[in-house]
């Protein structure tokens, strides 16, 4: 798939960082293994591996909250990720559209797009 070499962790994982291909907002980070990126190369949906599961997951499975990925970047080193991504609905699981909606101190800054409580039970 890749004509570049990436750096996996000893655990096989590569960090992931998804971010908005339209409006450059950082939505989320997450990890990704082999498969993982094949899967989402292959499918132009993003998918991730699971620390906590221990499996591979596509993101909006679930939730209907799907990331088409529109690209793969690789870092300077090739031990990082991005997906450039068009986000349907909220990509954190707490119902905001990106992972990093508060400040260090607290403060809420992002905007809230769904109620998890009605997507995951």
């Amino acid at each position: 798939m890749s004509d570049v070499d990436l750096e996996f962790d000893s655990k096989g994982l590569i960090p992931v960082i998804a971010q908005d291909a339209e409006t450059d907002e950082v939505l989320m980070f997450a990890y990704a293994n082999r498969e993982a990126i094949d899967k989402t190369h292959e499918t132009a949906r993003a998918h991730y591996y699971s620390r906590s599961r221990e499996e591979l997951w596509e993101k909006g499975k679930t939730s209907g909250h799907t990331q088409n990925v529109t690209e793969i970047r690789v870092d300077c080193d090739g031990d990082t990720l991005l997906y450039r991504v068009d986000q349907e609905g909220g990509a954190c699981h707490t119902g905001h559209r990106s992972c990093f909606y508060r400040t260090i101190e607290g403060e809420h800054v992002g905007e809230k797009v769904f109620d998890p409580d009605s997507v995951y039970g």
